[in-house]
């Protein structure tokens, strides 16, 4: 998602329910479209994922989603807090998102435990960004 990264793949799991997943995946695509400086669609359903690798399955639909902004750390942090915003409208609404082989799910109630994971999910993402880590703030 930065410097020729990874796309993002944001999967909607709902148990089983097909057409759920359709109509809330599609929903999310709406939501993160009318953003600018973020670019989404939809994986191709009928191509095989790679071996070994987390992503769309069988009768799955999910979606890729990339940033054209040049700084990883703020578009992350965008990405992610619309998805949470997302989530937020139903509790049971669930997002797993993967960025190569890190992934992390979001829901849309989220307690501590999961906020310091998504926080520590995007520090990862970020990798070496030039910047000294902050270890004061826990």
């Amino acid at each position: 998602m930065h410097d020729g990264g990874s796309p993002w793949t944001l999967t909607v799991p709902t148990g089983g329910d097909t057409l759920r997943m359709e109509r809330l995946t599609r929903d999310l695509h709406d939501a993160l479209h009318r953003t600018d400086g973020l670019v989404v669609g939809f994986h191709d359903a009928g191509g095989p994922t790679e071996p070994g690798r987390k992503g769309a399955g069988v009768g799955e639909v999910a979606l890729w989603a990339a940033t054209t902004a040049a700084v990883a750390r703020p578009a992350s942090q965008v990405l992610i807090t619309l998805i949470k915003e997302w989530c937020a409208k139903e509790r049971h609404r669930k997002v797993v998102v993967t960025v190569g082989d890190d992934s992390i799910e979001i829901t849309g109630r989220p307690d501590a435990v999961q906020e310091r994971m998504v926080r520590e999910f995007q520090d990862r993402l970020v990798g070496d960004d030039g910047r000294e880590p902050d270890d004061s703030a826990a």
